[in-house]
């Protein structure tokens, strides 16, 4: 059974990876997920706080210093709250690679142009395999475009590109007002690929203190149905690779997201949840289930539920709205 997918111009030997999470913080996680046979390990994100947090920490201010520039660490994390630093993240990168052949996929999160860029080099240079521009932005000022938006995403994708020769994903999220229109826009940019989705973690509210409460809940598998329509809607029509990042709990639905175009799987919750070693687990399902269809290859059931190839494309436009709203009847005990 030849489970083999080109993901980003990376040859894997099957699509499942480690995905971004704080496994990676910690090298026996890291190997046990090599164990369990991920394909590649992916990085969490480099953010652009941390980076301009130790930029303000590295000046001639300093603490002695912090009220002069206190509206500008207002509104940063403070560098104790990441597990990783800038120089501390390179560092991870070589001792992963150290550790195994396998990809590792360096990510950074930003949204504006600046010294973070640097950073993408140096990942680079650190031995990263590819790269994950993470851009994740809350746009709150109703003067700022969709567009406006949309325009600042490009050009980071065009400055990164311009200092790197690996490959490029760019990892969205899917609030964007013409979706299919700007995954075309950032591979004319210079992407190579697309992650679906970033998960956001929505703030909570404590009303007894009263403040904002931060809030974490792993991925559920019913978050990989928005996932598997745009991989459907995407699929056929962008020239890069794709890959699914969230919601991926089982086999099944690795193969609904490779069913629906994707060229790499990305494992983070189920790997929380229930440690490295279950993607050994979703690996030796997914085989078996191929062979139990007679699949010759995964790339021989990739992208056969897409827009263009799935029996009734209605279902991933306004069809499946309309039906399952129309056919709905309430019943009484």
């Amino acid at each position: 059974m030849d489970l083999s997918t080109n993901y980003l111009g990376l040859q894997l030997p099957h699509p499942l990876m480690a995905g971004a999470s704080p496994l990676v913080d910690d090298l026996q996680l890291v190997q046990r997920c090599l164990d369990a046979g991920a394909s590649a390990i992916v990085m969490h994100s480099l953010f652009e706080e941390q980076i301009r947090g130790e930029a303000l920490a590295r000046t001639h201010y300093g603490e002695a210093h912090a009220d002069s520039h206190a509206e500008a660490r207002s509104y940063l994390p403070g560098l104790d709250e990441f597990r990783l630093g800038p120089d501390e993240y390179l560092e991870r990168i070589r001792r992963i690679r150290a550790l195994s052949s396998v990809p590792v996929i360096a990510s950074l999160n930003g949204t504006s142009e600046g010294s973070w860029l640097r950073y993408a080099r140096s990942m680079q240079e650190a031995g990263a395999s590819a790269l994950e521009l993470n851009l994740y932005e809350l746009e709150t000022d109703p003067h700022e475009s969709a567009a406006a938006v949309e325009r600042r995403a490009l050009e980071v994708v065009q400055s990164v590109r311009a200092v790197v020769t690996i490959p490029i994903a760019v990892k969205l999220s899917p609030y964007y007002t013409a979706l299919a229109h700007f995954a075309g826009a950032l591979e004319r940019a210079g992407a190579d690929g697309l992650v679906l989705f970033n998960r956001f973690y929505q703030p909570d509210i404590d009303i007894d203190a009263p403040d904002v409460a931060r809030t974490l809940k792993l991925s559920e598998r019913s978050e990989l149905l928005l996932r598997l329509r745009w991989l459907a809607i995407l699929s056929p029509q962008v020239k890069g690779s794709l890959a699914v990042s969230g919601g991926v709990h089982e086999a099944e639905d690795a193969i609904k997201a490779i069913m629906t175009g994707a060229h790499g799987v990305q494992l983070v919750s189920a790997l929380l949840r229930r440690g490295p070693e279950h993607l050994a687990r979703v690996l030796s399902d997914l085989r078996e289930w191929l062979e139990q269809h007679e699949y010759d290859s995964l790339e021989q059931m990739r992208g056969s539920m897409n827009l263009k190839r799935c029996p009734d494309s209605r279902s991933y436009e306004r069809a499946n709205y309309v039906q399952l709203l129309q056919s709905w009847r309430f019943e009484l005990d």
